[in-house]
């Protein structure tokens, strides 16, 4: 065998091995692209199917539970065109279309959880981070034209109240639990917050929570004012009895 030949052999073994490894990192690539957009896809059903699942804790509007839903149908979507092969995700997608069909048409006002009021801070703290993320989500599909945009400004109000409500139900009861604590300086500070908080709001709610907050802040202020008052007393009561042992009559011995 001639010396030319056998580089040229040499040069073309060469030639297809790199080749080869060439074609295996490019598919190596794709798949690692694949893996990380279905593992995308993955965490925002999770995320979503999870937010669905607080609708026990939160009252969650139609436009809301659909808009969710629908979330969840686009991520399925997105997963079946990465990856056609997947044969468990044509059943997923009729079954949430199917979910999303009857919220449309049976789901009332009569279905939406009533407001529960937070009974501790732990409580409040973990409703106010659900509707945070309630308001992300919302904001999100909204930028991605896939919530009418009055759809969107009506349900971000919605829950903007949802948020004012929890702040002012667990202000009335912390101030509550100072008052028993006689920490009169402590639930006027909380009051005065949340009366604050509603100076610009005109809803039935908020007037209803305004005049409740100046009540309960009126009573404190007369409990305070009582309790100064008593203060002082019994300061002028121990300054006499001071006063009456120094001039009392002195023995004689």
């Amino acid at each position: 065998m001639s010396i030319p030949l056998i580089i040229g052999l040499i040069a073309l073994l060469l030639f297809l091995i790199v080749g080869y490894n060439i074609i295996i990192q490019y598919r190596q690539r794709i798949e690692n692209t694949k893996h990380q957009e279905l593992a995308k896809f993955i965490a925002i059903i999770d995320a979503t199917e999870e937010l669905i699942g607080n609708a026990h804790h939160l009252p969650y509007s139609k436009e809301l539970l659909v808009c969710l839903n629908q979330r969840v149908l686009y991520a399925l979507e997105g997963m079946r065109e990465v990856d056609p092969s997947d044969k468990s995700l044509p059943v997923r997608i009729k079954n949430v279309s199917e979910q999303m069909r009857q919220l449309k048409e049976t789901y009332s006002d009569s279905d939406i959880t009533p407001f529960k009021v937070p009974s501790t801070d732990k409580q409040a703290i973990g409703m106010l981070q659900l509707v945070k993320r309630l308001k992300t989500v919302i904001k999100s599909e909204h930028s991605k034209g896939r919530m009418p945009t009055q759809a969107f400004v009506n349900e971000n109000a919605r829950l903007e109240n949802i948020q004012l409500r929890i702040n002012i139900e667990n202000v009335v009861k912390r101030a509550n639990d100072a008052r028993i604590k006689r920490q009169l300086g402590t639930a006027k500070q909380l009051l005065k917050k949340g009366i604050d908080a509603l100076a610009s709001k005109n809803d039935n709610y908020a007037n209803q929570a305004r005049e409740k907050l100046q009540t309960m802040l009126a009573e404190v202020d007369n409990s305070q004012s009582r309790t100064q008052e008593e203060e002082r007393q019994q300061i002028i009561e121990k300054e006499q009895d001071e006063l009456d042992v120094l001039f009392q009559p002195k023995r004689k011995w």
